[in-house]
């Protein structure tokens, strides 16, 4: 069967769209299913894709390369390629893909597909209408008014809606936008007002809602239909998060894993609040006539009353989203309930739905990966552990495992579901309350799957109680350890050692290196020594953290007179001698930021909050103050962005950062093609490195920003880099560029770099020729370190 996938669109949220469609290709290809993707740019033109695009971090990342590699389909020509797959597949949010347009333009042409109709779509997406629909029709809703942008009683609107309901605090979002971005929390009608304006100048949307911000606890829950036609709510994920300082679910909480969101599946609410939520989403999904599936976000209000806020026709369908994880609990794997909805949809069409796919081989050998941890990218490791798990559970050769290091040093084996909570923390917890949570889960589980009409042991095999054991008992059970930990003991060759030590194989190079890579420091004087022609060295200097946390004011006055003089800069980049990446990575420019730094190490805070020195987003902090501190001169490079389909270049000083994967393929050391890295401010945050739909990576970099032979020249730098330090296994090597000679300035070598769903590491991969597919990269990382 074929089934083309619709993504991207003009929508703000198009990468996350991105992030959907590579899911979807991922657990729905196979060799019964063969996956289409057709690619919507900004002004809806439509490209046939390859699977390969859509592993790239965001549409940017090839929206300008379009143009200029590929021709846009004709209308004539997509709906004969749409008409000669057997099933159309929409997965865009936002605008046009979930508000009646795509599905319009599928029922004129008589093209079946997956999803609500038309009219469903457009009276839910809006969510003015959606809201006045219920209502009318006896569900709870809470007060809204409406502003258009050309009409001139903004301020009077506000002023009698704040009046009129006593609002203390009022939510501001476009009528017609996505369910994060666009969504502001407001206290004033000034403030109300300031953000009307700045929806309808950025032209998220022509109309704006404002409604009473909910004091209640936040849910969300998934409806599918089954197969007679009939909605069943899955078991709703309760959402709690920190309100205060007019905080909100917004998009970077809702798609990147954070300490300062949980999400509690099933939820903390009594039995017979659940079971009206549920009966409430069945209704109303009934009520607008919708198919197949759909999100529905809400509220528990404080008086009991159900308050649905949200209906979205396409839900989100990441690696961990409300749609995997709900399905799980109740058996689905992530194939299992996308054919699930698939095979709902053929039959609603009258197509035969496809074969079941061939089963795996039983003689696969046993992988263990392991992730989480006790450092501050132990979120990132989960999502790298978690893909790992996913992506290999499609190969013939390796049968994985999923298995968490918790903050304490135990190891837990994980069931499915456990594996797709939002955080360590949550996993940890949920492992650790399993026994409470049993006998409720059961009979949501049991209800659920009867009213889905499943059978009793539908994919029941991956589920079972998760179970705790020390990490010697962990190493010492394992054959190959797939070791998907960021930072901390992962990565500086203490686990290294442990199952060296035991006769365990594993991913990645061994102690050595990996103590050495780990020190900041360490690595760049040992490349100084190496005497590598092309590299570039910039000054820097250590400071012991226990000397300056005990500074006074007027002793960083004088510490940062001697550094501005001995390092020749007034930019500095700070971040701890032996870390992640991105941990405690900041920009200082003045005395004060070196004093706020510091202050923030001696109160031992998470996070540098937004904005607090020089940073656009929250920076993660090491959960131990480090032992010392590395300074180094800013590197200020050239302006890359994408615009409207272009790739605009501002010269500043012919520096360019990039990154680049090395890996070994049978005894040869292979050196990808670099991806040029776009920072928003300066410094790659975590989101841009591993999390898609936020950073843009250029990879391979273009013609016009890197001549053939300074290509090759970076490669045989970083090639001979690699064999310096004696890489084993693989890793990435991240530097600045100069456009004009090919030297780099080394930044860090990553011995376990990032395997999140849209990282680097994969895009790099897939641009050799032949192409490498992300399964295939995981299983050469095994095979290369003799497993």
């Amino acid at each position: 069967m074929k089934i083309a996938l619709l993504c991207g669109g003009p929508s703000l949220e198009r990468g996350i769209s991105l992030n959907s469609a590579r899911s979807a290709l991922d657990h729905l290809s196979s060799d019964t299913v063969e996956v289409v993707p057709v690619y919507f740019d900004s002004r809806k033109r439509a490209f046939r894709v390859s699977p390969a695009q859509l592993y790239s971090n965001t549409p940017s990342d090839f929206d300008f390369k379009l143009d200029k590699t590929s021709a846009p389909l004709s209308t004539s020509a997509l709906v004969r390629l749409l008409k000669s797959v057997d099933m159309v597949f929409p997965i865009m949010h936002g605008p046009f893909g979930e508000d009646g347009e795509i599905q319009s333009f599928l029922e004129k042409n008589g093209i079946p597909f997956v999803g609500s109709g038309s009219r469903a779509c457009k009276q839910t997406f809006d969510k003015f209408v959606s809201n006045e629909y219920i209502r009318a029709r006896g569900f709870h809703v809470l007060p809204s008014a409406l502003l258009k942008i050309f009409h001139k009683d903004h301020r009077s609107i506000i002023q009698n809606f704040f009046k009129r309901h006593s609002v203390k605090r009022a939510i501001v979002k476009p009528a017609t936008g996505g369910s994060s971005i666009g969504v502001f929390s407001v206290e004033t009608p000034e403030e109300a007002l300031e953000k009307v304006r700045f929806i309808f100048s950025k032209r998220m949307d022509t109309r704006v809602v404002i409604e009473p911000f909910a004091e209640g606890i936040e849910f969300t829950t998934i409806i599918l239909q089954n197969k007679f036609g009939l909605p069943v709510a899955l078991p709703p994920t309760e959402i709690e998060t920190d309100y205060s300082e007019n905080q909100i679910f917004d998009f970077r909480r809702k798609y990147l894993p954070t300490h300062q969101v949980t999400w509690h599946c099933p939820p903390r609410f009594e039995e017979k609040v659940i079971e009206q939520i549920q009966a409430q989403a069945e209704q109303i999904f009934s009520l607008f006539g919708m198919r197949d599936f759909a999100r529905f976000d809400g509220f528990v209000l404080p008086d009991g009353n159900i308050w649905f806020c949200d209906f979205n026709p396409v839900s989100g369908m990441e690696q961990n989203s409300f749609l995997f994880q709900q399905a799980s609990r109740i058996g689905f794997t992530h194939a299992s309930i996308l054919r699930y909805i698939l095979e709902n949809a053929c039959k609603r069409c009258g197509l035969l739905p496809p074969k079941a796919d061939t089963l795996l081989l039983n003689k696969r050998k046993p992988v263990k990966v392991l992730f989480g941890g006790d450092t501050s990218e132990r979120q990132v490791s989960l999502m790298s552990g978690t893909n790992v798990w996913l992506k290999l559970r499609k190969s013939q050769k390796y049968k994985p495992e999923p298995f968490l290091l918790d903050k304490s040093g135990n190891v837990w084996r994980l069931p499915y579901h456990l594996a797709l909570n939002h955080t360590v923390e949550e996993i940890v917890y949920n492992c650790e309350n399993y026994a409470k949570a049993k006998e409720r889960l059961n009979s949501f589980e049991k209800r659920t799957r009867i009213k889905l009409g499943l059978e009793y042991d539908f994919a029941r095999e991956e589920f079972f109680e998760p179970e705790r054991m020390s990490l010697i008992d962990f190493v010492k059970s394992s054959k190959f350890v797939f070791n998907a930990l960021h930072g901390g003991s992962g990565e500086d060759g203490t686990v290294q050692v442990t199952l060296t030590d035991n006769n365990v194989k594993f991913n990645g190079p061994g102690e050595r290196v990996s103590k050495l890579c780990m020190d900041k420091w360490a690595t760049l004087e040992f490349l100084r020594g190496s005497n590598i022609e092309g590299l570039v060295f910039v000054p820097r200097k250590v400071l012991k953290t226990e000397d300056v946390i005990r500074f006074k004011v007027n002793k960083f006055q004088i510490l940062w007179k001697e550094l501005v003089s001995s390092l020749r800069t007034r930019n500095f980049i700070i971040k701890p001698r032996g870390d992640g990446c991105s941990t405690g990575v900041a920009r200082l420019c003045s005395y004060e930021d070196l004093l706020k730094y510091i202050g923030l190490l001696r109160l031992r805070a998470p996070i540098i909050p937004k904005d607090y020195i020089r940073n656009k987003n929250n920076i993660d902090l090491p959960p131990q103050v480090p032992t010392e501190l590395l300074l180094e001169k800013f590197v200020d490079t050239d302006v890359l962005r994408v615009r409207r389909n272009e790739l605009k270049h501002s010269k500043k000083t012919e520096w360019l950062e990039i990154t680049v994967g090395v890996v070994m393929i049978g005894s040869k050391l292979k050196v990808f093609n670099p991806s040029i890295t776009v920072a928003e401010a300066g410094i790659l945050s975590v989101e841009e490195k591993f999390q898609g739909g936020t950073g843009v990576n250029i990879t391979p970099p273009p013609s016009s920003l890197l001549k053939t032979h300074l290509l090759r020249r970076v490669k045989d730098i970083v090639s001979k880099v690699a064999e310096a330090i004696g890489i084993e296994g693989y890793s990435r090597v991240d530097a600045f560029m100069n456009m004009n000679n090919g030297n780099l300035i080394i930044i860090e070598v990553n011995t376990l770099p990032a395997l999140t769903p849209s990282t680097v590491f994969y895009q790099q991969a897939l641009a050799e020729n032949p192409p490498i597919f992300p399964t295939e990269l995981l299983e050469i990382l095994i095979e290369n370190k003799g497993y």
